[in-house]
């Protein structure tokens, strides 16, 4: 499931968050699932921590060289 999750646009792991947490408020959920739930909302949002930190990454790097001079592949931090 991890690696599912790791190929997630934000945008795809922030629904899948917010339809997680949801469940998780509604109170219906059994405890073993709700703890199931918990693991996968903690994965989600460490991957859109990890997403929105590339893009602040890269917005840096933009306006270091806003002068166009110096071009340097944007290379994200690999996830451990």
């Amino acid at each position: 499931m991890e690696s599912k999750e790791a190929k997630l646009s934000f945008e795809d792991a922030l629904a899948k968050l917010e339809a997680v947490v949801e469940s998780m408020e509604s109170g219906e959920v059994p405890l073993a699932e709700l703890l199931a739930k918990f693991e996968q909302g903690n994965r989600l949002l460490k991957h859109c921590e990890g997403r929105l930190k590339e893009a602040e990454l890269k917005i840096e790097q933009l306006k270091k060289q806003k002068d166009g001079v110096s071009f340097a592949p944007f290379e994200p931090e690999s996830a451990s």
